[in-house]
């Protein structure tokens, strides 16, 4: 009879016991606040590329302060050559960049079967005719030595530039991909033309009649872009884009990207610290 009583006794505590911890776990679930529909997701951390500069300052100072507003962390990857940021991204080390023109990104995606896609054009350093020795066109002194820059895609759009402004003209079949100086078909003042790499272009200031300087190596040397006698009539397809692989044009960091650049807090970064950068016509008709 006691064993029984004792048997009893035991299972009561024991459904006691259950009852108790069923209870507090019932208790633990309850306190737990269930997440909110309308509660934030956090924002990855994202790498984007440009070359060291003025795309790289960019960056740095006009998008990634506005993207880290929405959320994001930033991270800006310098890169010393027109190779590396478009591989960099096709291969997920970075998650778009800065730095090329849209048809330089399609020629490269086309010849190197990588999958890129243009988000947004961004105000862009333009070509500039630069002298010490003459302030206007009209002084230009006829067999004046001029140098540009050699490879086709620069030379390409010097020649356009030069013949917009009425100092030369080109002909008309010329293969704008492997264009030289002999295309140019009318040369009124007798301009003797000196080819060299793009690079050396802001050095020969000082030092020739005249000299066409791509917007980032003259920004990279410290030269004022208004300075310039004359700056290029850009055209859009040579204004640089941001670029992210094509499987990412619908991703939320994209759409993110895009509106920062259309924001009008960027439009004043870019008014306030990139003095003479040539805005898109998107930007322009706003």
């Amino acid at each position: 009879m006691r064993k029984n009583v004792t048997l009893v006794m035991v299972l009561a505590m024991i459904i006691s016991l259950l009852a108790a911890c069923g209870g507090k776990e019932e208790s633990n679930n309850a306190a737990a606040p269930a997440p909110s529909e309308g509660a934030k997701l956090e924002k990855p951390a994202l790498k984007i590329g440009a070359t060291a500069g003025p795309y790289s300052d960019m960056v740095s100072k006009a998008i990634k302060p506005i993207m880290e507003k929405k959320g994001y962390t930033i991270e800006v990857v310098e890169f010393n050559d027109y190779v590396q940021p478009n591989k960099a991204l096709a291969n997920g080390s970075i998650d778009a960049n800065l730095f090329q023109h849209i048809i330089y990104l399609k020629k490269f995606s086309a010849d190197n079967k990588l999958d890129l896609k243009e988000v947004i054009s961004v105000p862009t350093a333009p070509m500039g005719l630069y002298s010490k020795k003459f302030k206007t066109l009209e002084e230009i002194k006829e067999g004046s030595t001029l140098a540009v820059p050699n490879d086709p895609a620069n030379l390409a759009r010097t020649l356009l530039m030069l013949q917009d402004i009425g100092i030369v003209t080109v002909k008309k079949d010329a293969d704008p991909s492997k264009i030289s100086e002999k295309d140019i078909e009318q040369n009124p003042k007798n301009l003797v033309v000196k080819p060299l790499e793009a690079a050396q272009l802001p050095r020969t200031v000082d030092s020739t009649d005249l000299a066409v300087v791509p917007g980032n190596f003259a920004l990279a040397a410290k030269m004022d872009l208004t300075s310039a006698i004359k700056l290029e009539n850009m055209n859009e397809n040579y204004r640089n884009v941001v670029a992210v692989k094509t499987a990412d044009i619908e991703a939320q960091f994209a759409k993110d990207l895009k509106a920062v650049i259309e924001s009008p807090e960027f439009e004043k970064a870019i008014d306030e610290q990139f003095k003479g950068f040539s805005k898109p016509e998107w930007m322009a008709k706003k």
